[in-house]
């Protein structure tokens, strides 16, 4: 089977139903398989996709596992050669989704690939970041990412001096979108569930360059993604203490404890 397509669900039933009717408008001319992994929603998952979409696989977890746990329950049953972790929140068409396929099949040392996602009003989203230092989450969940060595930092950090046009190698992608060879999780090994939400993609895709793999962006391939932080609209004091940002500054804080003195990956500088 050449692609098994994930898509992990918590309460989004309704942008999974129309993620699947995004990707049955046209018949895949490849082999792949659908699976759906719901995270305890208690939304009548299952019985509404069987319905609907006889023919996708669902997988109901009897609670919340995060995303690296959810996708990785998914991840253990493909059968594919290339595995897609789709957010439901993503406007994936069965054209975007081969180009990228293809993509994978003309470019043997590439791991990870992903798309170049766009927000609803046409805007770029920056999905291709670099590491973060250890004052990065400061930046982005408080003042501090106001002040000029906050913005500089952000700056780096969400790579607003790449241009989003080119094809190019890059640290890590946003989990909202990705392409996986299958074939190289032998080696590198499935998400890392000790991050429950956030720094899991950041976490996967250094290993993957640890491991020899690369990562790339391909701008290419947009597709629409329907993402929204949800502190953006808050105070960044109010921000600060709910529980979305305690569990992404825990992740943050776990991430560097994993790799605290560990040289980063050399990342090429070329296009490809």
């Amino acid at each position: 089977m050449k692609l098994s397509i994930i898509i992990l669900n918590y309460k989004t039933l309704g942008l999974v139903k129309q993620l699947l009717k995004n990707l049955r408008v046209k018949p895949f001319s490849i082999s792949h398989e659908i699976i759906v992994v719901d995270n305890n929603s208690s939304d009548d998952t299952q019985r509404v996709i069987k319905e609907l979409f006889p023919y996708v696989r669902v997988i109901e977890l009897r609670k919340n596992i995060g995303f690296a746990g959810g996708n990785n329950v998914a991840i253990r049953e493909a059968k594919g050669e290339y595995i897609l972790i789709l957010n439901s929140d993503v406007a994936a068409t069965r054209d975007a989704i081969e180009n990228l396929c293809a993509f994978m099949d003309s470019h043997k040392s590439v791991g990870i690939v992903g798309p170049k996602l766009i927000n609803p009003d046409g805007s770029t989203q920056m999905s291709s970041l670099r590491w973060p230092k250890f004052f990065t989450p400061f930046c982005r969940r408080t003042f501090f990412g106001k002040l000029s060595i906050g913005k500089k930092e952000l700056s780096r950090y969400l790579m607003l001096d790449f241009d989003h046009k080119s094809n190019a190698y890059v640290p890590w992608l946003l989990g909202a979108c990705l392409m996986v060879r299958s074939n190289c999780l032998k080696t590198v090994g499935l998400m890392d569930e000790r991050f429950f939400l956030y720094l899991d993609d950041t976490d996967w895709c250094r290993r993957f360059w640890e491991n020899g793999f690369s990562v790339m962006y391909l701008p290419a391939v947009e597709l629409v993604h329907y993402h929204e932080r949800l502190s953006a609209s808050e105070s960044w004091f109010r921000a600060l203490w709910n529980r979305t940002s305690y569990i992404h500054i825990m992740s943050f804080i776990k991430y560097f404890l994993k790799y605290q003195r560990k040289p980063l990956p050399n990342i090429p500088t070329e296009s490809h």
